[in-house]
């Protein structure tokens, strides 16, 4: 393929994911959420269990300071709690009533769109759109160590 048609196939690629992300950063501003709101919220709800903080950062990819800051806005708004067992350090993070309530209200909204929206691709196209996209970001972060940017 040509250095033309790989660029601008490229670019259509990232005019996609930056859509896509304005898709999400709408419905948490619909929601009156930050996004890295409406993200913990989704991942609590979709772990169906309690996290770590450090699980958040993980599973969102985003620095421990902005968890961090969005979970003690949700803690001191009541939407969830902290709790320590063995390891003061690697705090729980649960949905309290309130949260699960809120969850209800909003991310379970979402992720009905979403199944909504992928159950429009037969299984054999949600598994290759998985498969590729997997690749894909798999290869750009190998790429990215082997290739140092500076």
């Amino acid at each position: 393929m040509n250095e033309y048609m790989m660029s601008k196939r490229l670019f259509e690629y990232n005019s996609i994911i930056k859509e896509n992300e304005d898709i999400y950063r709408r419905i948490a501003k619909l929601f009156g959420f930050s996004e890295c709101t409406l993200w913990i919220l989704y991942s609590l709800r979709e772990d169906n269990t309690s996290l770590t903080q450090r699980e958040l950062c993980n599973t969102l990819s985003q620095p421990k300071q902005t968890i961090n800051s969005a979970l003690k806005k949700l803690e001191a708004d009541g939407y969830l709690e902290l709790s320590s067992k063995e390891d003061r350090r690697r705090k729980q993070i649960r949905l309290t009533e309130k949260g699960e309530t809120l969850a209800r209200q909003t991310v379970d909204k979402v992720i009905a769109l979403e199944n909504l929206t992928f159950d429009t691709f037969t299984e054999e196209e949600q598994e290759q759109f998985l498969h590729l996209f997997r690749k894909y970001t798999d290869n750009l972060k190998i790429n990215l160590t082997e290739r140092n940017l500076k």
